[in-house]
């Protein structure tokens, strides 16, 4: 709704017409006061609009967010347990595949060692 200078010149002298020179002030200031009100009232509840709206967001932001879940983690304990590639033979083993196949002795790592001749040592 535009209202232009006439026919804003128009509305004051109907008013002043209608109400008379003596409360047309008063009835001003009882709009203004009106206006001033609505445009508060208008205003708190624009805020409180944005304010739900913030909360809202925020709210889906951290619903977003995945906690972090602790199953998947490393943990450590307080004697650390040591695993090698392969596994190492038993003494045992070691002592049964050197029988099999002929060799001599077996050293303390398990691996076989070639049988020395004690007349040429």
């Amino acid at each position: 709704m535009n209202l232009g200078f006439p026919e804003m010149l128009f509305l004051f002298v109907l008013a002043l017409i209608i109400f008379g020179p003596k409360k047309l002030p008063e009835i001003g200031r009882q709009i203004g006061k009106g206006l001033a009100e609505f445009k508060r009232a208008s205003s708190e509840f624009q805020a409180q609009i944005q304010d739900e709206v913030r909360k809202l967001e925020l709210d889906e932001v951290k619903n977003s967010i995945t906690p972090i879940s602790l199953e998947n983690t490393v943990s450590y304990s307080a004697q650390p347990t040591y695993t090698s590639a392969a596994p190492l033979p038993s003494a045992n083993q070691a002592a049964s595949e050197s029988i099999t196949n002929g060799s001599g002795a077996v050293n303390g790592n398990g691996n076989s060692e070639e049988p020395t001749n004690r007349a040429n040592a």
